[in-house]
């Protein structure tokens, strides 16, 4: 692990000195624009792969849940530090313990039988062989006993978010609703739609064109996300991501939106330009000006702020309609993690239950905005 650490250590001062000499004018370069892009992405590649390696280790040898540490175990002090694996027979009796996945369970959820369960049994297989990426854990988000539990259940709602969206109908269904839900509340917050709409419809365009995803693919892993799926990218990248950055948002929004000598018309507009500012230097560092973060910020600019005052600014009826959304969202990121109310048998049911617990959703969305819009109507009829 040491000699791992200074093999990183190695990386990350030659990516951070090749960066300084490419910056500076003048600096001879041996080689190309394109060339000099590529080393680059290969090296950051290569510590990706290190850093996983490297977490891979920490889980194995010095964390407190590892079977290691376990009082039980015999893979301990110092027959750990000696010839534990020096013969055939104690390689054995080492698998016997360390290989068993029920050593684990005490981390898992107690009340379910897993046992029965294939699917999830092959990816806590999958994880035990070779691991499961991941771009950051949602143990506790969405609800589960530990970490291991929650990595073995991304694996499972992976491919089942493959298997179901190879099914043109059930991909066009996510797409439409997503249109429905994001522009009702545009409109719940009397904002004009089309701008959102056209960026909305151009991404659809964009992903649907095949020769497009090795960059997409590209972009992506710099930011982090280990897999296309719609999880990784749509509810894990984007949303939980923009709900976490709601709950601490930079002190100088807070204090424009918290000061009460200003207006709430010039509250909104300062936090939209703050916003558009952001996203405004972003598009500058895009590597692909025209690809998918390109298109995401297209819909960030309609969706970002209307979301950021809804949170945070002072109205009481949009910021309901903002938490309902955020709630709903976060309860069908519970459903699909949990052993009760999702099938972790087969990809098939599992996807099953992922598109019931999505629909269920979006009818909940839909029917809040209409029923809040006729009271608030009914409301303004009697006054």
């Amino acid at each position: 692990m040491e000699a791992l650490e200074n093999g990183i250590n190695y990386w990350e001062d030659a990516l951070a000195a090749y960066g300084t000499a490419s910056s500076n004018v003048g600096a001879p370069l041996t080689l190309t624009d394109q060339e000099e892009a590529e080393f680059a992405r290969e090296i950051q590649l290569l510590l990706e792969m290190a850093y996983k390696v490297q977490r891979k280790c920490e889980l194995l040898f010095l964390d407190q849940r590892s079977v290691l540490f376990r009082a039980e175990s015999s893979i301990r002090g110092e027959s750990f530090r000696n010839d534990a694996f020096s013969s055939a027979e104690s390689f054995v009796s080492a698998q016997d313990e360390i290989a068993d996945l029920r050593e684990f369970e005490e981390y898992a959820d107690l009340t379910t039988d897993v046992e029965k369960l294939p699917l999830y049994q092959s990816a806590m297989k999958q994880l035990d062989e070779f691991g499961i990426p991941y771009r950051c854990l949602r143990t506790e988000m969405v609800r589960c006993s530990s970490d291991l539990e929650y990595l073995g259940k991304l694996h499972c709602v992976r491919l089942a978010f493959q298997w179901m969206f190879q099914d043109r109908t059930t991909w066009q269904w996510f797409a439409d609703s997503g249109r429905q839900v994001l522009s009702d509340l545009l409109l719940y917050a009397d904002k004009d739609p089309k701008d959102f709409l056209v960026a909305y419809e151009e991404m659809l365009v964009f992903t649907q064109e095949g020769a497009v995803w090795k960059d997409v693919e590209i972009e992506l892993s710099s930011k982090g996300v280990k897999a296309l799926t719609f999880y990784d990218v749509v509810l894990d990248y984007i949303l939980m991501d923009a709900f976490e950055d709601l709950e601490s948002p930079p002190s100088s929004v807070t204090a424009v939106v918290q000061n009460r000598w200003l207006s709430n018309g010039f509250k909104e507009s300062a936090l939209a330009t703050a916003v558009w500012s952001v996203l405004k230097a972003k598009r500058r560092m895009l590597t692909f000006p025209n690809g998918f973060m390109a298109h995401f910020y297209d819909i960030s600019e309609q969706m970002s702020p209307l979301m950021a005052w809804g949170f945070l600014g002072p109205d009481d009826r949009l910021r309901e309609i903002c938490q309902y959304f955020k709630d709903q969202v976060m309860g069908y990121l519970i459903d699909i993690f949990s052993f009760q109310k999702s099938h972790y048998t087969t990809v098939e049911e599992l996807a099953e239950d992922i598109v019931k617990h999505t629909k269920d959703r979006v009818d909940n969305l839909c029917l809040k905005m209409c029923k809040t819009i006729e009271e608030e109507e009914e409301g303004d009829g009697e006054k």
